[in-house]
């Protein structure tokens, strides 16, 4: 781990706010329903205190605001992702997707977060993280690992089009940063956090924030931390309250299955190691026989090859417009045996080399190579 030396951690100072900020600062105290509205409300906050009109910034982005308020429709991470990163174009606020998760705390997660508030370890509450739909995780998958003495916290963007998955990312750990020091105490700091976009010219927002080392150009984002946390016993859990909102979990997630090519790309997403890539391995993962995960995924309309395939193109994409990594380094990082194997695919999937992808997708503020 870095041994870079850490400023205490402090509270940012806001920009002079826009009229439009206590009111949005109010309705995100009063939410605990889903955690689309409450993202939203946690965007339109952060951009009205840097004195943009949230609801214009909403429609230049081509966002529908109101369709992240939809209880039928949950909110993309995608468009998300978009309108995080029009919202840094705009401002030249280049840290907005850290203020936009440190807007969103325990309490606002609804059932999830009442879940989580009296789980009986915090290992336990990282796990339920990993499993229940929550204000970032749609269309990414969230990974505990444990290794050793250090335990990561992973947030994985997977859903295609999520080019600007760097900013989301810091965003969800900026949340679930807020939600272990809820558990834990206001003064837990991480040993590291990881995130998969350039470094901005004023990286003093994040150290101040996490109160811990922080590395740019990532291939993942990470929260790393001891691992004897995890059994740590969580202060006044209460059993009843928990199984409530197990319950309540339960029945919204009935009323709003997943997608089977979904959980599929999830579970993609997250089993990075080459020989998971394998059909036959996922399927005993998924506790089904490759023909019937075949059968399943052609009655949606796809196969296990193409989603593969799609999701290795998705993290390329995102590792090239929001990271300076090398060519060589995120061909490593997608298991090709020789960066010239990455580009060749790469080809196939897009029509042109990572190369000229970067240079046309790359974001303004991104830092050149």
């Amino acid at each position: 781990m870095s041994s870079e030396s850490v400023p205490a951690r402090t509270d940012p100072v806001p920009a002079a706010p826009h009229p439009a900020a206590s009111r949005c600062d109010e309705r995100h105290g009063d939410r605990h329903g889903d955690g689309p509205s409450i993202l939203v409300e946690a965007a339109s906050a952060a951009l009205a205190r840097l004195g943009a009109d949230p609801t214009r910034l909403f429609a230049e982005a081509g966002v529908a605001s109101e369709s992240f308020r939809s209880e039928d429709e949950p909110v993309s991470g995608a468009a998300l992702g978009r309108l995080i990163a029009y919202g840094v174009d705009h401002t030249r606020c280049p840290d907005l997707g850290l203020r936009i998760g440190q807007r969103v705390t325990l309490a606002s997660l609804g059932p999830v977060g009442t879940l989580l508030r009296n789980s009986e370890t915090v290992g336990d509450a990282m796990h339920a993280l990993e499993v229940h739909p929550w204000g970032w995780n749609c269309g990414a998958a969230v990974r505990l690992c444990v290794e050793g003495d250090l335990a990561l916290f992973c947030y994985l963007p997977f859903e295609p089009g999520a080019d600007e998955a760097g900013f989301r990312s810091e965003g969800a750990l900026a949340t679930s940063t807020n939600v272990v020091r809820t558990l834990c105490g206001a003064s837990w700091t991480p040993l590291e956090v990881l995130l998969p976009r350039s470094a901005p010219e004023e990286t003093t927002p994040y150290r101040s924030f996490f109160g811990a080392p922080v590395r740019f150009d990532q291939e993942m984002a990470a929260m790393v931390f001891p691992s004897r946390l995890l059994k740590e016993r969580i202060s006044g859990a209460d059993a009843a309250a928990r199984r409530l909102a197990e319950g309540q979990i339960l029945r919204f997630e009935a009323a709003h299955p997943t997608q089977f090519a979904d959980a599929l790309r999830r579970l993609l997403r997250s089993e990075v190691v080459a020989e998971r890539w394998r059909g036959i391995s996922i399927a005993r993962h998924l506790s089904l026989h490759r023909r019937t995960l075949s059968r399943r995924l052609r009655a949606e309309g796809t196969t296990f090859r193409s989603l593969a395939q799609e999701t290795r193109f998705e993290i390329a994409k995102q590792l090239l417009v929001n990271t300076n990594l090398s060519l060589v380094q995120i061909s490593a990082s997608l298991d090709f045996s020789e960066s010239a194997a990455f580009s060749h695919a790469f080809r196939r999937w897009s029509g042109t080399t990572p190369t000229a992808w970067r240079v046309a997708h790359q974001h303004p503020g991104r830092v050149p190579t």
